[in-house]
């Protein structure tokens, strides 16, 4: 039996289709002097897999955001991340490791393709280099379409992985809010929005570890558009989190996309992947409370027993929302796995210390960048 629900999103999926085949009849002749534009998102793996995705758009490249932008400027930029003309069905060739591979973008313009690496990859090395090109296209002006990237490979000698939500645990988002959210998200840009105080200090500390020589990967994950991978990409530059993949998602009219349970079904999906191609790691998870990173974490351990070191969850809600907090807190810790409901960044960091996933010398680091994060 067909319920509403089914009918309404039957109905928005193949509107959307027929406007984009619509979009793209009225307007491919008008955009033929726009620019191709190749965007990357940062891939990742490990010595056995590695995991690359981007998207091919007829789009000019956005202005560089500046902290005293306007509140126009910044609604321009967010419209023109959004307003997007794709181009499905083109042929994508990817250069890494001194191979190519190829493969064709979808409906909305994405492309993604998982390789093997050769087997005598530097030692030492977690960033590589990455080439995408469009060898049957050309930019209007007679040019090359190309875009070159990178690419990140978990180091054998990495301790563990990281993987972090991003609102309201990196990035101040107010995702409790629908306003709020909106409000940040379509008026501000990457030096207006603000970081959870400490927490870029606290990210430094987990990628190098209890020494200072190694290399764990840092994951962010969130259900997000990717529209907004490069604000993202230019916040964590501002703020010196460190580097790492950005997972988000699409915001077409997907069927599961619409469900009520689509934040959960994609970071889910998100986090397997990334675990799927580390079998090596053990990995923390960081998320809040404002949505349902308790659960899913608590999910990912009752999963991957064994795999899951610490799991941080930023306070952000009120207490009405921590009892079922705690009931997972729990259940994670029949499994061994440590669940902390903290107020700051500053907890999260001394239990790590305790733990020996960080330096304790950086604590006081960690202190100092939470002060002066809310100054």
């Amino acid at each position: 039996m067909t319920t509403w629900k089914d009918f309404l999103v039957n109905t928005s999926t193949d509107a959307e289709a027929q406007f984009d085949r619509l979009k793209n009849r009225l307007f491919g002749r008008l955009d033929a002097k726009k620019p191709y534009k190749i965007v990357y998102y940062r891939g990742f793996g490990s010595p056995t897999a590695v995991w690359l995705k981007g998207r091919v758009l007829r789009q000019r490249d956005l202005s560089t955001p500046s902290d005293n932008d306007t509140f126009w400027q910044n609604l321009v930029a967010t419209y023109q991340r959004f307003e997007t003309d794709e181009v499905p069905g083109v042929t994508v060739r990817i250069e890494a490791f001194d191979q190519s591979h190829t493969t064709v973008t979808d409906n909305e313009g994405y492309f993604e393709l998982t390789i093997n690496p050769p087997d005598d990859l530097p030692p030492g090395r977690a960033w590589f280099p990455v080439r995408y090109a469009l060898d049957n296209v050309v930019q209007p002006n007679g040019e090359s379409v190309i875009k070159d990237g990178s690419l990140m490979v978990s180091p054998l000698y990495s301790q563990f992985g990281v993987i972090s939500d991003i609102d309201d645990t990196v990035l101040v988002t107010g995702a409790t809010s629908i306003l709020q959210t909106a409000r940040l998200t379509f008026l501000g840009n990457a030096y207006t929005r603000l970081p959870f105080p400490g927490i870029a200090a606290f990210y430094r500390a987990l990628q190098s570890g209890p020494l200072t020589t190694l290399f764990n990967p840092i994951y962010f994950v969130s259900s997000s558009p990717w529209n907004l991978y490069d604000l993202l990409v230019d916040f964590f530059r501002i703020q010196g989190i460190p580097k790492g993949p950005i997972l988000l998602r699409d915001l077409g009219f997907d069927p599961k996309l619409l469900s009520s349970k689509s934040h959960h079904t994609h970071k889910l999906a998100m986090i397997r992947k990334v675990m799927a191609v580390n079998p090596q790691l053990p990995f923390v998870l960081i998320g809040d409370s404002g949505q349902q990173d308790p659960e899913i974490y608590a999910q990912v351990v009752r999963d991957n027993p064994g795999r899951i070191r610490a799991i941080y969850i930023r306070d952000v809600t009120e207490d009405r929302r921590d009892e079922a907090v705690r009931e997972l807190i729990r259940t994670t810790e029949s499994y061994n796995v440590p669940m902390l409901l903290v107020p700051d960044t500053v907890e999260a960091a001394e239990h790590a210390a305790s733990l020996g996933l960080i330096d304790p010398d950086t604590v006081p680091e960690i202190r100092a960048d939470r002060r002066a994060d809310e100054e």
